[in-house]
C-alpha cells in the first residue's frame, strides 16, 4: 500500500521479495522509512538493521529515527481485530505489532515527498517541471 499523497522514486519491484520474507519470518508488516523532513524532525520509528522499534532502545549502535513514508506491506492478520466495516487508525495497530517484534523495515534514501499540503504540491510541481525542462535543454 502507498499513501495517495506521496511522490517518490522508490523501486516497488522489490516489494514482492519483501512480502515473501514476511511470510517466512511471521512479520505482519514491512514499512519503508525515509529521512525526517523539516516539518517532522523527530521521526516516527527507530530502525536498527531491518527491525523497527517504537523508541530508541539500548541496542548498539543506536537506531536511526526515521519517518514512515506511507509505503508498507501488511499481512491480513494486522487487521484481524477490526470488526467488519469498522475503522481503525493504522498507527496504533503498527505500534502494537512493533512492540511484539513483528514489523520489519527499510530506509529509502532516494527522493520522497509527502504532498499533503497545497504548498508542498506546488513546490513538487516546480521541481518536476524544472527537471523536465533541464532534460529537454
Amino acid at each position: 500500500m502507498i499513501n495517495g499523497d506521496v511522490w517518490c522514486d522508490y523501486d516497488f519491484a522489490q516489494l514482492p521479495a519483501c512480502a515473501a520474507a514476511m511470510q517466512a519470518s511471521g512479520d505482519v508488516a514491512h514499512l519503508v522509512l525515509v529521512d525526517n523532513p523539516p516539518y517532522h524532525p523527530n521521526g516516527d520509528f527507530a530502525l536498527n538493521g531491518s527491525r523497527i522499534y517504537p523508541l530508541p532502545t539500548s541496542h548498539s549502535p543506536l537506531p536511526a529515527l526515521l519517518t514512515f513514508s506511507g509505503i508498507g506491506i501488511y499481512q491480513p492478520a494486522l487487521f484481524a481485530g477490526i470488526p467488519r466495516g469498522g475503522i481503525a487508525p493504522l498507527a496504533p495497530l503498527l505500534r502494537a505489532q512493533i512492540a511484539l517484534g513483528k514489523v520489519s523495515g527499510e530506509h529509502h534514501r532516494g527522493l520522497w515527498v509527502d504532498v499533503g499540503t497545497p504548498q508542498r504540491l506546488a513546490e513538487l510541481d516546480i521541481r518536476i517541471r524544472s527537471s523536465q525542462n533541464a532534460a529537454h535543454a
